[in-house]
């Protein structure tokens, strides 16, 4: 019976052995192994001087630096260049490298690079050219660049034909590539920012990048990493919460109630900031009922906002009151909407729309209010429902169409809609930001893919934002501020957009991931400061 028992416990300590040394063996694999943060779909792109979509722009903050960034409180200031300086006449900018500086093949980055990355964006149909052109009356599409100059190696100069101070918030999201690349920027993509390109599994759906140790802000904590795309939410919870996914930071896909349970893994975190992008209502002004401001009034005051981002948003949002984010120097509330269904009401029997028999809730117009909204943005369809039986409440029946994104973006372009949800990521984080929402000029043609969806028009409006535009914002503020106050008042009066709310930065991670720090922008540059406890 002892020997019995002595085998018994040999074989049990045996198995313990065995066991610890699988745990262990299972430890080291994921030391090892990269760490995984998720996008929302694949990069369109990894070249940096053309990727507009969301993952295109996210990698690029990580693999290249521009000359530029905008700080805390949306003021641009320098990033690769040490030094800015617009002359006094406004006919050129002065950019002044830093030294130390290298590409991930080792090669010094110097103005030379700086340039060549300047003059290939402009000679490019890339997107992000677009507002480095003007229409000029009997000439054409012109250059507002007269020429981009390198007298040395740590010193650009970019030289323009008249005033324009839109350069440096158009060089954020350039990053700088090598002279002479001659494209390999697009599939062997060599940057300078914290991390390097290893692969992209475009049939996988992943991207590897591993940490470049002469970065000149200093080495990333994690050394590996792999940016996954994952589409769907079920997919993507299952991921984060067997391990395999490390970091999600605001994936479209995952819900506020989802964000509340999965803060009650022990195995997992939930960290929310505050944000600066803008979730928004639009609506087609040329579009009947929606063509009157008094039926867009109307169903301002027939939204309970603070409810939905209380009940629904489970407090994950800020009320907004302009597409432009608070702290950002130019910020004014304009008109403000509370909840007032009397109200609403009201402006709706004003536009001609009335109550058949006065006591309601029968409908005022005999055709529903179309609303497009995007099938991917789970969010998105949720307080669609909401606002459906807020507008019904006052007489205004509402269809909801879900479409896909690349869909619904081309509809909104072609006007093909009556109201749709949306939001604008980083541009709302700069004044001028208004005129490309709100001017005439800027409504989309066949010839022109402006930003005016709405396809709102006020000549008086489009004075004051030309005028806003062609103040230094950094000599005269104050005349800056007051134009921008004065639009700020006019669109919300005019309301060919309700801005909703600003959505705070959700982050869902491992237990383990520490140092999270997103910044209102919401952009991927916390990611080199991350540390894994």
């Amino acid at each position: 019976m002892i020997q019995l028992k002595r085998s018994l416990v040999a074989s049990l300590l045996v198995s313990l052995l065995v066991s610890a040394m699988l745990l262990m063996h299972t430890g080291c694999r994921r030391a090892n192994e990269s760490f995984v943060i998720v996008l929302d779909a694949n990069p369109e792109t990894l070249d940096p001087l053309r990727g507009t979509d969301a993952s295109s722009e996210r990698l690029r903050v990580l693999l290249f630096d521009s000359l530029v960034r905008k700080n805390e409180r949306f003021e641009y200031v320098g990033h690769l260049a040490e030094h800015v300086q617009t002359a006094d006449d406004g006919l050129s900018v002065t950019f002044t490298l830093r030294d130390g500086v290298t590409f991930h093949n080792g090669q010094t980055l110097t103005a030379a690079d700086a340039k060549y990355t300047l003059d290939t964006v402009l000679s490019s149909d890339s997107r992000k050219n677009a507002s480095f052109f003007e229409e000029v009356p009997s000439a054409g599409r012109q250059s507002r660049v007269q020429s981009v100059e390198a007298p040395d190696a740590r010193t650009l100069v970019v030289r323009l034909r008249k005033p324009w101070f839109e350069l440096l918030a158009n060089m954020v999201a350039i990053g700088i590539v090598p002279q002479n690349s001659d494209g390999t920027h697009k599939s062997q993509p060599i940057g300078s920012g914290p991390y390097r390109f290893v692969r992209f599994d475009e049939s996988q759906q992943i991207v590897d990048l591993e940490a470049y140790e002469n970065y000149w802000q200093g080495a990333a904590n994690i050394k590996q990493i792999r940016c996954r795309a994952i589409l769907d939410a079920n997919t993507l919870q299952a991921e984060l919460v067997s391990g395999r996914v490390g970091l999600a930071a605001n994936p479209l896909t995952l819900t506020p109630d989802t964000y509340r349970a999965m803060g009650n893994n022990p195995n997992l975190k939930v960290e929310q900031f505050p944000g600066a992008n803008i979730v928004y209502l639009g609506f087609n002004v040329q579009s009947a009922p929606l063509n009157d401001a008094r039926v867009r009034q109307a169903i301002a005051y027939a939204l309970d906002r603070e409810g939905v981002i209380r009940d629904l948003l489970s407090g994950q949002a800020r009320i907004a009151h302009s597409v432009l984010p608070e702290e950002l120097w130019a910020y004014a509330a304009g008109q403000k909407y509370s909840y007032d269904p009397g109200r609403a009401k009201q402006l709706l029997d004003e536009a001609g729309l009335r109550d058949p028999d006065g006591d309601g809730p029968q409908m005022r117009i005999p055709k529903p209010i179309n609303f497009k909204v995007s099938s991917s943005n789970a969010t998105a369809r949720q307080y669609a429902g909401v606002m459906q039986n807020a507008l019904k409440a006052v007489g205004l029946p509402v269809e909801i169409e879900t479409l896909e994104t690349v869909s619904l973006l081309a509809q909104l372009r072609n006007g093909q809609f009556q109201m749709t949800a949306g939001s604008w990521v980083g541009g709302n984080q700069d004044p001028i930001f208004l005129r490309d929402l709100f001017a005439t000029s800027e409504i989309p043609t066949q010839q022109r893919a402006g930003r005016n969806r709405s396809r709102y028009s006020n000549r008086e409006l489009d004075r004051i934002l030309t005028e806003a535009v062609t103040t230094h914002p950094d000599r005269d503020r104050e005349k800056a501020r007051s134009l921008y106050a004065t639009a700020q008042q006019i669109v919300s009066r005019d309301l060919p957009m309700l801005p909703l709310w600003y959505p705070a930065n959700m982050a869902v991670a491992r237990s383990n991931v520490d140092n999270i720090k997103i910044d209102a922008s919401g952009d991927w540059g916390f990611v080199r400061s991350l540390k894994i406890e």
